[in-house]
């Protein structure tokens, strides 16, 4: 999962806001994780919404010192936290020419200290995994690789517009072990248009026989604008079955399984100690900061009151130009005790994120996290008591069967709310 794709429903009209940036020492960061939005594609599939362009590799160069300014523009605003995880995602990170993402984990690390296991994950596509593409991933700090598979169904590729095949799918997770990468993630789609149960099987079956550490495994969703959509709104394609979708998942629920795979979240399975950090401060709504174009950012902000959610602007063209006025101007708040998110160039809008929010997240986030939560240090952390605020929904969720308490006092979902768990979720939003 991309962060530029981790949505939040509700966002509030962009107001002036003057908070103290919360500093490490003063007793609010304890290390935030970091994205890095790429929105370059060779070719844009047609089922994707997120911020991304094809054709404009002419802005490569003021992206990268776009994006690098930004980097360090935000550690002085921030008073350099430490930052626990990095994740390169798009967009094609792998599209980048040679030598930029080396420049990007540079201005990182001169900009922030960074944990020294730190997890750092490029997205590759993986005909763009090429030996020589993975040894410079490696020499320039990856140590974790997220390719976008999808299938292993040629037919069902060329349906998704996808620029490689089955055969450069198993070349590429081969380049990564060559050059050393020991951590390595798959993206596989189901619940495809025209896909059947027998050709997600056998994609599940020559995924796991590849042995990656981590599988995302994600349902089809027809996003409003794509392409995509449109062919099945026009007959064009036919419109995906959510039940066939739903024997699918079951049958790679029960294969991962067999395999040796840890399910640890709704849609993710990994070795295990494989796990995804960098998703998982996500899912437990912790902070982070996304930088370049259309990247969302999440931070505890004391004078604020506390969540602040803020985005950047999503034209790679606008965002180039105002990441130069922010990296002009961002020396000033190195003295600042109080300074306004809204002042700076590169957002585009904001949120505080009120108490009721910030718990409704915290339990859905917690949820999908199916080893469960630890309720009461999720309270502490959100600052509310979530079993007195949710006491009616949960004690009627528990004796629907969608809840299970277990005996150390974590909370879960039950195994057949697996695949109605927004209904679950919806629960806290009332």
């Amino acid at each position: 999962m991309t962060q530029a794709g981790f949505g939040f429903g509700g966002l509030m009209e962009r107001r002036p806001l003057t908070p103290a940036l919360s500093h490490e020492g003063r007793g609010s960061f304890s290390g935030i994780s970091l994205y890095v939005h790429i929105p370059f594609c060779l070719t844009k599939c047609p089922y994707c919404d997120f911020n991304t362009y094809q054709g404009i590799e002419a802005q490569f160069g003021d992206f990268l010192t776009a994006a690098t300014g930004e980097i360090g523009a935000w550690a002085t605003a921030l008073g350099r936290p430490a930052v626990n995880t990095v994740f390169l995602g798009g967009g094609t990170p792998s599209y980048l020419p040679a030598g930029d993402v080396g420049r990007i984990l540079d201005a990182i690390s001169a900009a922030y200290p960074i944990r020294s296991d730190a997890e750092i994950t490029a997205e590759c596509n993986p005909n763009d995994l090429t030996d020589a593409r993975c040894a410079e991933l490696r020499a320039a700090g990856i140590n974790r690789v997220s390719i976008g598979v999808q299938s292993m169904d040629n037919g069902l590729l060329a349906m998704l517009g996808r620029r490689h095949d089955a055969d450069e799918a198993v070349a590429a997770l081969r380049a990564c072990r060559r050059a050393g990468f020991d951590n390595v993630n798959l993206d596989l789609m189901y619940g495809l248009p025209q896909q059947t149960l027998a050709q997600w099987q056998d994609t599940v079956a020559q995924t796991v026989a590849l042995g990656p550490e981590h599988l995302s495994l994600y349902s089809l969703t027809l996003e409003e604008g794509t392409p995509l959509r449109r062919w099945v709104e026009q007959g064009r394609l036919p419109e995906p079955d959510p039940d066939l979708a739903a024997d699918m998942y079951d049958h790679a629920r029960a294969a991962l399984a067999d395999a040796g795979y840890h399910h640890y979240e709704i849609s993710n399975w990994c070795r295990p100690g494989r796990e995804s950090e960098h998703n998982l401060a996500y899912w437990r709504n912790r902070q982070w900061l996304g930088v370049g174009p259309g990247a969302h950012s999440s931070l505890r902000i004391e004078e604020a009151g506390g969540i602040v959610r803020f985005w950047t602007v999503r034209s790679p063209r606008d965002y180039a130009r105002k990441a130069a006025e922010w990296t002009a101007t961002a020396a000033q708040w190195a003295s600042v005790t109080a300074a306004g998110i809204d002042n700076v160039p590169t957002v585009d809008g904001l949120e505080v994120i009120d108490e009721a929010t910030a718990a409704a997240e915290t339990m859905f986030l917690g949820l999908r996290l199916l080893d469960g939560m630890d309720v009461g240090a999720a309270s502490e952390r959100v600052g509310v008591d979530l079993l007195a605020r949710y006491e009616t929904e949960l004690g009627e969720l528990t004796a629907e069967g969608l809840l299970v308490w277990e005996s150390d006092g974590r909370l879960r979902l039950a195994e057949d709310a697996y695949l109605v768990a927004n209904q679950v979720f919806t629960r806290f939003l009332v």
